[in-house]
């Protein structure tokens, strides 16, 4: 019997929760919103709806870099916990596969924190490439508060980055972090003094991304998650590999020919 899959893709698409996106063609940035006023809570339909989003904007041309923000001056309080009750059983387990799309998708992704950064909603930050903050932005996973734990991700992210010590203090007692704090753990890139600050330095991120080979960037993103995820041999064997595919591509040459010739590369991911 003939399935549908188009069909079922669009019906994950059809009426987004909470979430919207759009596209810049003439920056190459794609925007992922989180907006569900006024603290942008991350319903059970929006999580796979982001991972749906994601996964379309890592095809689309146009877009060489995805970010993630919340609208309204706020990220995102976490989920939706009055509605977990109503989600079916055997579904939890897609909870961090949802929410660890940023990580999977071979652009570069980049979170923008203002204000709340909790629950699911630094779980989904934390799966990102780069973690910009306003100064205001605090970070945590509350959820030991309320008899519960992390399950898209966020403490086993943590306890990477971090170190296990400190996980234990911020995931097991539900701290909040400040971002200069969440900055000094390693769990965020950088810090804005405010919101319009923090849209400046997006930018500027974007803007040095795109301006980088985007073979260069896809192979380095896969070869520094191994690095986190692998042994020390595995890891450089990815990286080899990676590094010889690079020399086959026609941006590898431009690169080098720029370079011989002292003029700034013109890179087509080719």
């Amino acid at each position: 019997m003939q399935r549908d899959y188009a069909e079922q893709r669009a019906k994950v698409l059809r009426d987004l929760d909470g979430i919207r996106a759009d596209v810049d063609p003439k920056n190459k940035v794609g925007t992922l919103w989180l907006d569900r006023p006024p603290l942008n809570i991350v319903s059970f339909t929006g999580r796979a709806q982001i991972r749906a989003l994601i996964e379309e904007m890592d095809h689309d041309d146009d877009v060489g870099v995805i970010v993630i923000r919340g609208a309204n001056g706020v990220f995102s309080s976490g989920g939706d916990v009055k509605g977990f009750p109503d989600i079916p059983k055997n579904k939890m387990s897609d909870l961090a596969d949802n929410i660890g799309a940023p990580e999977r998708c071979e652009k570069p992704v980049i979170a923008a924190l203002e204000k709340y950064c909790l629950g699911v909603g630094f779980e989904l930050a934390m799966a990102c490439d780069f973690r910009l903050a306003s100064r205001n932005a605090v970070v945590g996973l509350p959820e030991s508060a309320i008899g519960m734990m992390p399950g898209s991700g966020g403490s086993v992210r943590v306890a990477r980055i971090a170190g296990l010590t400190r996980a234990k203090d911020m995931v097991m007692l539900g701290k909040r972090l400040s971002a200069d704090q969440a900055k000094d753990w390693g769990l965020i890139t950088d810090v804005a003094d405010d919101g319009d600050a923090l849209t400046a330095l997006v930018a500027d991120y974007a803007k040095r991304l795109n301006a980088l080979a985007p073979i260069s960037l896809r192979s380095l993103k896969r070869v520094l998650n191994a690095a986190y995820d692998t042994s020390l041999k595995v890891g450089l064997e990815v990286e080899g590999h990676s590094f010889e595919k690079l020399r086959w591509t026609e941006d590898y040459m431009e690169g080098i020919n720029s370079f011989a010739e002292k003029r700034k590369a013109n890179f087509k991911g080719k």
